[in-house]
């Protein structure tokens, strides 16, 4: 991959950020997630459901608290991007299937947005038990297959291809490994940050600035921004488009889950390799690059087509969809002293403020008429009051 991209600096110069983080994530050949995925316990990062099931149990529960909230329409897509190994969406069935009962006149199928062949067969083996059919007759998704609990699952390359229709949106871990451009401000004005080969050391990567300002310095900077260093996510914000567009003309909601900041910080570049933090410049293609998301420039990006709530971190959304009571009785319906220790010990860690409990945040795009009644402005007393939205209030026990 070095090689590759050293080969491309000479003949073109300097490349930005976003490029250098495509190439060394996504080239079909050499890349990162294209190559391995590192997700777990022997990767280069863990993530909050390979950590505890019950994290996708009340993400599941969410879904089907905006369902109800929504007066249970027939049929609901579960749209998620990114899958990782798929034990998110395996979590997330279960809850369905352990309230079949309620959700029996509902039609739900499965949507799942993965760009890595590697990934998609391990989700695969992990949803349906490896029995998919690949290339089906419906062209836009590439496999199919059913669910253990029989309900269907379509894999696709990009969220254009899945079909319209009221849809539950799950984005967990997805923004952050998008490519970012950088800037830094100088006296000249804004200079986009490049990477270049380092003269001084043969084979060896540098950060450069841009000599004059770039197409997306005059693109993606906002006129108000007052920071020194901004790194902006396009890719964020199409997706983002795309999933307003989506809810506003067909309902249903999407929830965000990632590390961020609501246009708070600088520098997040950063890399992991075998859970510990690697020089983004070293060894491209072996290690996971990431930033964290700027969840203002997400809300920016609705461009008002939905309503935003959020960012909210980890712990309060959780502690307000009830884990405390979901740990209390998956306690007690442990026997032993192994599976408790491990259910205490996943739930430090997905709550402990030093741990994943701070640094990751929830956000939600939802229709404006889940928050605001559309014939509130006319006869404000007759409506009955809206469901509160689960996760993003406190949780009031009867």
């Amino acid at each position: 991959m070095l090689r590759h991209l050293l080969l491309k600096l000479r003949a073109t110069g300097p490349v930005t950020v976003a490029e250098y983080m495509r190439e060394a994530l996504t080239n079909p050949g050499q890349g990162y997630y294209t190559r391995r995925g590192g997700i777990g316990e022997s990767g280069d990062f863990v993530t909050s459901p390979e950590i505890s099931q019950v994290f996708g149990e009340l993400i599941g529960i969410w879904y089907i608290s905006e369902w109800i909230a929504t007066g249970k329409p027939g049929a609901f897509q579960l749209v998620e991007l990114g899958p990782g190994r798929g034990t998110l969406t395996d979590d997330i069935l279960r809850v369905f299937n352990q309230l079949a009962s309620l959700l029996s006149k509902c039609d739900i199928s499965i949507h799942l947005v993965e760009v890595s062949p590697k990934l998609s067969e391990i989700q695969a083996l992990m949803l349906t038990g490896g029995k998919v059919q690949s290339n089906p007759e419906d062209k836009s998704a590439y496999m199919k297959g059913v669910s253990k609990t029989g309900i269907p699952i379509f894999w696709y390359r990009d969220i254009q291809d899945v079909p319209p229709g009221y849809s539950f949106y799950l984005a967990h871990e997805f923004f952050d490994a998008l490519p970012i451009h950088k800037f830094q401000r100088t006296e000249k004005g804004w200079r986009e940050v490049l990477v270049d080969i380092d003269p001084e050391v043969p084979d060896q990567l540098r950060f450069v600035l841009s000599p004059s300002s770039t197409p997306a310095t005059e693109n993606f900077i906002q006129p108000e921004e007052m920071r020194d260093h901004v790194e902006v996510c396009p890719e964020a914000g199409v997706i983002i488009q795309r999933l307003a567009g989506r809810i506003e003309k067909d309902g249903g909601a999407a929830l965000v889950a990632d590390y961020g900041h609501d246009g708070t910080k600088t520098d997040t570049f950063r890399g992991f390799r075998n859970h510990k933090l690697h020089d983004v410049l070293r060894a491209p293609g072996t290690a996971d690059l990431t930033a964290d998301v700027d969840f203002s420039y997400l809300r920016k990006m609705t461009q008002g087509r939905t309503a935003t709530l959020g960012p909210i971190k980890q712990r309060e959304f959780l502690k307000n969809m009830g884990i405390d009571l979901r740990l209390q009785v998956l306690l007690q319906n442990s026997c032993d002293g192994a599976t408790h220790e491990q259910l205490l010990h996943s739930y430090d860690m997905l709550m402990n403020p030093k741990k994943m409990g701070d640094c990751f945040n929830f956000f939600a795009l939802l229709p404006h008429y889940r928050l605001v009644h559309p014939d509130k402005k006319h006869k404000p007393e007759s409506k009955s009051p809206l469901p509160p939205v689960a996760g993003f209030g406190e949780l009031l026990l009867k």
